[in-house]
C-alpha cells in the first residue's frame, strides 16, 4: 500500500545540501517565504525547510508551517523541473492564515516554473558566482 506522503527521495537531508544552496542558487521570495533553489542531476526536485524559532516561538505554530509547504510541495513536485528547493519562512508568516500561505507559495512554484520554461540550461552553475547587475 502506498502513503501519499513526501518520499524520502524527494527532501534535502544532508547539511552539504543545504550548504551548497546557501552559496550558489537562484532565489524568489514573497511575503512569508524566501526560496532558494538549484540545479540536481537527479531528475526530481528535492525540498528543505528552514523554519526558524524566529518565525514563531511555538513549536505548534511552526509544524503548521512545514506541514502546508510539504503538502504544497508533494502536489506541484512532478511538474517542478529537477531542482533542489530550500524554503525558508519569514516572521510575517505566523499570523497569516493557511489558505493564504497555500496561496503565496503557489505563487513561488508558478514563478519557479515561469523562469524555467526548458530544463535544459542550468540555474547557476555551482562555481559561478557572479551576480546579476541592473
Amino acid at each position: 500500500m502506498s502513503t501519499a506522503g513526501l518520499p524520502r527521495e524527494a527532501r534535502l537531508r544532508r547539511p552539504g545540501d543545504f550548504a551548497a544552496l546557501r552559496t550558489s542558487s537562484g532565489r524568489a521570495g514573497g511575503r512569508c517565504f524566501h526560496m532558494r533553489y538549484r540545479d540536481n542531476e537527479l531528475g526530481h526536485a528535492r525540498l528543505g525547510l528552514a523554519i526558524s524559532k524566529r518565525v514563531s516561538k511555538r513549536a505548534v505554530e511552526r509544524n503548521r508551517i512545514k506541514r502546508l509547504l510539504r503538502e504544497s510541495f508533494r502536489r506541484v513536485r512532478h511538474q517542478l523541473p529537477s531542482v533542489d528547493l530550500m524554503v525558508m519562512a519569514r516572521e510575517q508568516a505566523a499570523g497569516v492564515p493557511g489558505s493564504q500561505l497555500l496561496a503565496e507559495i503557489d505563487g513561488l512554484w508558478k514563478k519557479l516554473l515561469a523562469n524555467r520554461p526548458g530544463t535544459s540550461e542550468p540555474l547557476k552553475r555551482a562555481d559561478d558566482t557572479t551576480t546579476i547587475v541592473r
